[in-house]
């Protein structure tokens, strides 16, 4: 959701490096690594040593001013058109958000969450682990390698690939983490249904 249908960097930034300047840790080695993960795993990996506890405790806090702040939240350009194609389709939204975080962000943007909504809510493993793209799959009724994910972080192309699916990486960050296509935006990519299923094409 987060870098593939909203842009939400300036928040999600906003707040781990707050969190960052207190912890005493570094800013840009945090940035690197939280995109696209739950916080309570990007806590469990920045401090290992640090109790669960203060990490769910943390992480409760920061979802709380997430979901309360969503000024600057904004569509990625052709997210809606392509929504709006996917309409009559099978596909799911998968995020590492819990279910109100992606609502609010998705009405801050003026996109209707997915009727499948896969969400923190619903997983005990975070990306990169696979667990959610799968549920996905599992919910839809689709073969993992016929699914195709689009993905903006490291982690989210790690677990889509994990998956056995195909990614299109949706941002420039993307295409350093591999992803089997990558575009710039999604006003790059187009949906047609057909007799066979979805017709995804990719403008250069």
């Amino acid at each position: 959701m987060d870098g593939t249908l909203v842009d939400s960097t300036a928040v999600v930034e906003r707040l781990w490096l707050e969190w960052t300047e207190k912890q005493g840790l570094d800013p840009d080695a945090v940035l690197a690594l939280v995109h696209g993960r739950q916080a309570t795993n990007s806590m469990a990996v920045l401090l290992p040593d640090r109790p669960v506890e203060i990490n769910l405790a943390e992480s409760r806090e920061m979802l709380a001013r997430e979901t309360a702040e969503t000024d600057g939240v904004v569509e990625i350009p052709g997210a809606a058109a392509l929504l709006r194609a996917l309409k009559d389709a099978p596909h799911a939204l998968v995020t590492s958000a819990d279910l109100g975080l992606a609502r609010a962000r998705m009405t801050a943007a003026g996109l209707d969450v997915p009727e499948i909504a896969v969400t923190a809510d619903d997983v005990r493993a975070s990306k990169p682990h696979p667990e959610g793209f799968l549920r996905a799959a599992e919910i839809l009724g689709i073969t993992p390698a016929d699914c195709v994910v689009f993905e903006d972080s490291h982690a989210g192309i790690q677990a889509a690939r994990a998956a056995g699916m195909r990614v299109i990486g949706v941002g420039a960050a993307a295409v350093a983490h591999d992803p089997t296509h990558a575009v710039a935006d999604l006003r790059q990519v187009s949906a047609t249904r057909t007799d066979d299923g979805i017709l995804l094409t990719i403008d250069a």
